[in-house]
């Protein structure tokens, strides 16, 4: 469910009272508002900072969209062959 329109948008007390153009954002669920548009911002995901310059296309979607908490996913392909260089190969030999 989306927010209420009378409510406006929530971006956190702390982001306001900021006048610096580099900001550290800890607040994911807080707005980006064009205030904000051409300011270096240093998004925390839970584990380090990312890096982003805020532009004029990114207003009015939350901090937390540009910074990803979730590690990608490794190929399958290159875990297979590491696994069978470990392991050697299991081909089975043809029967005489």
């Amino acid at each position: 469910m989306t927010r209420a329109v009378w409510k406006g948008p929530f971006v956190d007390p702390s982001l306001l009272r900021s006048t610096q153009i580099k900001r550290k954002v800890w607040s994911r669920r807080s707005c980006i508002l064009p205030q904000f548009v051409g300011c270096f911002t240093q998004i925390y995901n839970g584990t380090k900072w990312i890096g982003l310059k805020i532009r004029s296309e990114m207003v009015g979607h939350k901090f937390g969209e540009f910074a990803s908490t979730r590690a990608r996913k490794q190929a399958m392909e290159p875990l297979r062959s590491k696994r069978a260089e470990r392991h050697g190969s299991k081909e089975k030999e043809p029967k005489a």
